[in-house]
């Protein structure tokens, strides 16, 4: 597992560096990922609109600012996502908005695709679910806990989708993303600062 970590990590972005990277494939015309289609590259179009948003709009709120300033501990925060992934999309920026409040993270993303060994160990219900945070101790890059793909009222909502309906099409993608702009985030900070308090 140590040197799956190594590697995934050896070949990870920063936040910044991710965004300019699927920036760079959309002006190519293409998606992140193996798979090419009309409709990842569509995802991928919509979620850097979504993302430029949340970068400006998301806010770490004081109680949480002041949780995070506390930690002291070094982690790094290695996340595996793509950039046509709708649950990535609304993730990864509230993720760097708390990286930025504190010195004891390291923010750091992997593509699924390229590093389909380490995503094979961290398997949601034997799907490939993105975006999976793997928390790591920053010193021996041993695993302390994952956490993803979604937090717990969006799963629950996708899940409740499912068995009325049967599949996840687009209405059921739609109502997840009013999920997540009328949570603003808060949900996915109060699961990771728990979880990190866990195992801290």
């Amino acid at each position: 597992m140590k040197k799956l970590i190594e590697d995934s990590l050896q070949n990870s972005f920063s936040y910044s560096e991710y965004r300019k990277k699927v920036s760079d494939l959309l002006a190519d015309g293409k998606s992140s990922g193996n798979e090419q289609s009309e409709d990842l590259l569509h995802y991928s179009q919509l979620n850097e609109v979504r993302m430029n948003r949340l970068d400006k709009t998301i806010v770490v709120p004081e109680e949480i600012k002041q949780v995070l300033s506390k930690w002291s501990k070094k982690y790094i925060w290695l996340v595996l996502a793509e950039g046509w992934c709708g649950d990535a999309a609304q993730i990864l920026p509230i993720l760097e908005k708390m990286n930025s409040e504190t010195i004891a993270i390291d923010l750091r993303i992997a593509f699924r695709d390229e590093n389909d060994a380490l995503m094979q160990e961290f398997l949601t219900n034997g799907a490939r679910s993105i975006p999976k945070l793997i928390i790591l101790d920053a010193n021996t890059y041993e695993v302390k806990a994952a956490w993803g793909p979604r937090p717990e009222g969006a799963a629950r909502l996708i899940k409740e989708y499912k068995a009325k309906y049967g599949v996840v099409n687009e209405e059921a993608k739609t109502e997840l993303q009013k999920w997540y702009l009328n949570d603003k985030g808060l949900t996915v900070m109060s699961e990771i600062v728990k979880l990190m308090q866990n195992i801290g």
